[in-house]
């Protein structure tokens, strides 16, 4: 058992969350006391009902999330959003969200871990977002096809699928790549890549538009999905809370199929 104060410290501590900026609806930190101590942890990619359940179904009393309980926004409480709040009061589960924190992490952050997880070593930055960097990039050289089967592999095993757009044949080498998350793809991201000469862009998703400009620019980008792609953070946080303060520790598996 773990005061619920002393494990909020830590992680604020340990991903920066005063000192990173985000979103309105991000609110990173915790967003929902419970009674003051924490015995187990559940971890999840978005705070929804599936994920309240599997975390009281664990037994767990802190659920982590990336996209937090203000996600969409202001709302009123009453239906869903009620029913929600009063599963975890009767249960007595703190909520903890961490959205660009936890992405732009060096060691426990999704950029970082998708990476690794495709064989990639970063070396540098990327995706800027205001004061921070959020995503990583490096060198390689390798078939582009075997970068994307590899990022085929690693989200099929997460419940998702792989779209490439742009270049991708035989032929065709990755030397320069970037990662950027979830909805990794953008006008500006796709500037900052060509401004860097990264010849393949991995993300999560982005709008149609990215699709068709990568064509014409000869950027090849692979969309790995946004859920399948975020998993690797809280997974890793919740790993990393169990390591260091020995509470158990369980991943809520709720993949949307984007």
């Amino acid at each position: 058992m773990l005061p619920l104060p002393d494990l909020v410290r830590h992680l604020d501590d340990l991903l920066a969350t005063r000192d990173t900026p985000d979103y309105g609806g991000a609110l990173n930190g915790l967003q929902l006391e419970n009674s003051g101590s924490v015995q187990k942890v559940a971890a999840a990619v978005d705070f929804s009902s599936r994920t309240i359940d599997g975390a009281i179904d664990a037994g767990a009393d802190l659920l982590l999330v990336h996209h937090g309980m203000f996600w969409p926004g202001a709302q009123p409480i009453r239906g869903v959003v009620y029913r929600r709040l009063k599963r975890l009061l009767d249960h007595d589960v703190a909520v903890y969200a961490s959205h660009l924190p936890l992405d732009r992490h060096p060691t426990l952050g999704n950029n970082a871990l998708l990476a690794r997880a495709l064989g990639l070593v970063p070396t540098g930055e990327f995706a800027r977002y205001k004061t921070i960097a959020i995503g990583v990039r490096g060198e390689s050289d390798l078939p582009t096809a075997e970068l994307v089967a590899r990022a085929r592999a690693f989200a099929e095993r997460e419940g998702g699928a792989v779209r490439v757009s742009g270049p991708s044949g035989d032929g065709r080498r990755t030397r320069a790549w970037a990662v950027c998350t979830g909805a990794g793809a953008s006008s500006e991201t796709i500037r900052e890549a060509l401004d860097g000469d990264v010849d393949t862009l991995v993300v999560g998703e982005g709008p149609h538009h990215t699709a068709v400009e990568a064509g014409d620019l000869e950027l090849t980008i692979v969309y790995a999905g946004h859920y399948a792609t975020e998993t690797l953070g809280v997974r890793a946080l919740a790993e990393h809370l169990s390591s260091t303060f020995g509470l158990p520790s369980v991943f809520v598996h709720a993949p949307t199929g984007l």
